[in-house]
């Protein structure tokens, strides 16, 4: 830790807590955050006489360790409330001392039976963290055996048919009742955080029914209270249950009963995590044991965190006093900074609003296609009359690529995390269905992405932000002296909203061009604006190449799918709601009927769907990884093309997944120092992952025809190398023509291709290769194949102030959910340097300095 840096945290109540080298912080991600995480605070940060005023911010990195190695601000969630940091043991003691002595040498006796030795602990360096401040460690409390304990447990499984009959919980409990009370008394300013937390509260309730608390019962060898009057009979040892995941275990393995014994039906089972209350006493007799992944007690700050559960009308005062606080911290300047976004898709949207809500500068949002009402009907076109409009289509336009595709909700950037929360909680907060606060797989749906995407842009032009579409940047306004981003030059095509509320609002006339001045911009396109890349490129903007994906698009039956993820017994009872496609799906299935003609089960499953990867892909030469991707149950494949002489292909589902086809992309990875890159690479620089798409889509284009037709192949054909001369029926609307889709791609990706299918993907989906499985050139365009070089702490681009690359396109994520979260990071990063320019406490000179002192290389040599 540097010894010119203190840190303070302001909290409403004047209780300062101050951090110098003299007392470390905590050893842990989860020790850290029980120090910063109560309310919603300002942060001030004091280093040689200069100080950062700002809102708190969304970033947490993921241990303090790598936290003091690498950031010099302090950033903390905006979205979380916060707990204080405790530094007194359980009985009432001073903890302090024990802090300090946490990085004080320590006897460690030697396995061998030699003498001991003594070794020093690497305290808040490296990556060695204390076992005292492991997460993995029961959180400490004051033991009373009438306090309530809040626990988590994982893995809890009931049977389908189980759920057929049985009934969910009613509506009125005393969770709910409190929180009215609490949103009663609390005013309208907290009014948004309490509706949050009781539409998650309800949500958690709905999904809870009998056979689960039955389940839970079983496990915890507790009996239920047959004279309860709820709907749910509870046990007397339990105070109160809530689902907080619900997902399906698919697999046919053979499990053990609660009390050890096997279970003689294997099969599919819905797996349920689930926040029990029950007293301390309760819980000490029923030998409650804190284990990570399975049983874990839960503190009053992962209360907070999960879900608002611990606001109390005491504490409001406090939360209102650090809002008037945050509010009364303006820049210096009379007019608000100008913030422009550059592409209105997740990272863009998700970044304007936090922009916008913070009050300290108005975003602009400038969206080359059209909003989802005026976009809707270009598709149509598109997918009637095969007219293409090159700036609104299934690529570009309001939501970016993902509001016509499958909605997918899922990320690896962590389910629990916080921020992840923030952002599904935004969804629902504007039509989003509740269902995927409580889902383990949530899934929108394009219907349900259009109306969702019209509140959001009719709320953030109520904050103050500006929304402009049919508006395409074609350059950057660059100070190489001062080596500043001073605005944009924008291009209209023209655009009228229809259909929001009593307003029409129309822009420039088409071909008018307009240069935009802004104190930021932030790039947040997505990785189909390939002449964005350019742009940037012919002005100097560092761009590095990144490892990508491209393959195919592969599509089966349904059914097919059904039968062979959930075999002849349970496919039957895969239900999408669709008439025609539910008797499909069960004619399939007529010998997993009875003599009567009845399902042999009552419950009902989703569609299936499908996961499948392998890094051993052999090309003849080298291995490659080959996986798939982007997974549409119940869906259909889409032209995902934005040229009429190119063909890309993608997939989407409406919420409901009730068609009859199931598609996915099956692709291979092109690294960095590809060979097949070489010749690209030659020609075209750091732009040769690019190239390389182009011209497997323009292949794809001559041979399917050209008019958007799409070249086709049955993969039992592709394997044998074969031209298909005959292809099943295909749910791609604008026409698809047997072909030899091997030859489109070097033969080293077809070579990994068959590799993968044959010894792995077969082996795991045994009737995945088959001959109704029909291969869909090509699926280009799963990640972008360049990133926009930033600097890891300021997030700047390398070499430009005030240009924040953000989002998929930028290179910084992959999918829905990671690009609303790294456009949250961005958002903070875009205040911290806004605030911090226009701080009367700031002298230019030291701002300077410190800038300098905070530039890192980021490892990329150009």
């Amino acid at each position: 830790l540097p010894a010119n840096l203190l840190i303070t945290i302001l909290i409403p109540s004047s209780i300062a807590f101050h951090m110098t080298p003299t007392m470390p912080l905590p050893s842990s991600n989860f020790a850290f955050q029980n120090f910063c995480f109560k309310y919603k605070l300002l942060h001030t940060l004091e280093r040689n006489g200069k100080v950062y005023r700002g809102q708190s911010l969304h970033h947490v990195p993921k241990s303090c360790n790598k936290f003091l190695r690498n950031f010099d601000e302090i950033r903390i969630p905006q979205y979380s409330l916060m707990t204080r940091y405790e530094s007194r043991n359980t009985d009432g003691t001073d903890n302090s001392n024990n802090i300090l002595n946490q990085t004080k040498k320590k006897k460690v006796s030697n396995t061998r039976g030699r003498k001991s030795s003594t070794r020093r602990k690497r305290g808040i360096s490296g990556n060695n963290l204390h076992k005292e401040g492991s997460t993995n460690q029961r959180p400490s409390t004051n033991w009373e055996p009438n306090a309530l304990q809040k626990w988590r447990i994982f893995g809890v499984e009931v049977h389908p048919d189980d759920l057929a009959s049985d009934t969910t919980i009613s509506a009125k409990r005393n969770t709910k009742q409190e929180l009215n009370a609490v949103a009663t008394s609390s005013g309208d300013s907290v009014k948004e955080s309490t509706d949050l937390f009781r539409i998650e509260n309800d949500v958690g309730l709905a999904y809870l029914s009998q056979a689960v608390v039955e389940s839970l019962s079983s496990r915890l060898r507790i009996n239920i209270n047959e004279n309860s009057g709820d709907s749910i009979l509870l046990p007397d040892e339990i105070k109160n249950i809530r689902v907080i995941r619900r997902s399906l275990d698919g697999r046919k393995k053979r499990r053990r009963n609660n009390d050890g014994s096997l279970d003689k039906t294997p099969g599919p089972r819905y797996t349920y995590v689930l926040d029990v209350e029950i007293k301390a006493a309760d819980a000490k007799k029923l030998r409650f044991k804190h284990q990570p992944g399975r049983m874990e007690m839960l503190s009053t700050k992962d209360a907070d965190i999960e879900g608002f559960h611990s606001i109390k009308s005491d504490d409001l005062s406090k939360y209102l006093e650090a809002q008037d606080f945050l509010n009364s911290c303006q820049p210096s300047s009379k007019e608000k900074p100008k913030v422009i976004v550059v592409g209105g898709g997740p990272a863009g949207l998700f970044c304007a609003l936090t922009l916008a809500e913070s009050g300290l500068c108005q975003p602009i949002v400038l969206e080359r296609g059209q909003p989802v009402e005026s976009r809707g009907k270009d598709i149509g076109a598109l997918m009637h009359r095969r007219a293409m409009d090159t700036e609104s289509n299934f690529a570009f336009g309001e939501g970016g690529a993902g509001t016509w595709s499958d909605g997918k909700l899922t990320t690896r950037i962590g389910r629990n995390s916080e921020a992840v929360r923030h952002v599904l909680r935004t969804f629902v907060r504007y039509g989003a269905p509740e269902k995927i606060l409580v889902d383990g797989s949530p899934h929108l749906g394009t219907d349900n992405l259009v109306r969702l995407l019209r509140n959001m842009r009719m709320d953030l032009r109520q904050l103050g932000g500006d929304v402009r579409f049919g508006a395409r940047m074609i350059n950057l306004n660059l100070n190489k002296n001062l080596g500043h981003v001073t605005g944009v030059e924008v291009e209209y095509s023209g655009t009228t909203e229809r259909n929001v509320g009593s307003i029409s609002i129309t822009s420039q006339m088409p071909g008018t061009r307009e240069t935009l001045e802004a104190d930021a911009v932030i790039l947040a396109t997505g990785h189909s604006a390939r002449d964005v890349y350019e742009t940037l490129h012919a002005q100097g903007v560092r761009l590095e190449p990144k490892g990508f994906a491209t393959g195919f698009r592969v599509e089966h039956p349904q059914k097919v799918i059904n039968k062979i993820q959930y075999g002849n017994e349970w496919g039957p009872s895969a239900v999408s709601g669709k008439k025609k496609t539910d008797n499909i799906n069960m004619e399939y299935f007529s010998s997993s009927t009875d003599d009567s003609g009845v399902a042999m089960h009552e419950g009902t499953l989703p569609v299936s769907s499908y996961r499948l990867a392998t890094d051993k892909a052999y090309d003849g030469k080298f291995y490659r990884g080959a996986y798939s991707f982007c997974m549409c149950p119940g869906g259909q494949i889409v032209p995902a093309s934005t040229n009429p002489d190119e063909v890309c292909v993608n997939g989407m589902s409406f919420s409901k997944r009730d068609s009859l086809w199931a598609n996915s992309a099956l692709v291979v990875t092109v690294s960095l120092d590809d060979p097949i890159l070489e010749t690209y690479r030659e020609e075209h620089g750091v732009l040769a992952g690019i190239a390389f798409q182009r011209e497997m889509e323009r292949r794809a284009s001559i041979m399917g025809g050209g008019n958007l037709t799409v070249p086709v192949q049955r993969l039992t054909d592709f394997i044998k190398g074969k031209p298909s001369t005959s292809a099943p029926s295909s749910s791609y609307r604008l026409g698809v023509k047997p072909a030899a889709c091997h030859e489109i791609y070097p033969p080293p990706m077809v070579a990994a291709f068959r590799d993968a299918i044959v010894n792995y993907f077969e082996k795991s989906m045994p009737g995945f290769l088959c001959e109704d499985a029909l291969l869909h050139a090509v699926e280009t365009r799963t990640s972008s194949p360049v990133r926009i070089a930033r600097d890891p702490d300021s997030l700047e681009a390398i070499g430009i102030k005030g240009l924040f690359p953000s989002g998929e396109g930028a290179g910084y994520a992959g999918g829905i959910v990671s690009a609303a979260v790294d456009g949250l990071i961005v958002a903070d990063a875009v205040l911290l340097h806004l605030v911090s320019r226009d701080s009367q406490e700031c002298k230019e000179d030291e701002m300077s300095s410190q800038q300098r002192k905070r530039r890192k290389s980021i490892g990329f040599e150009y």
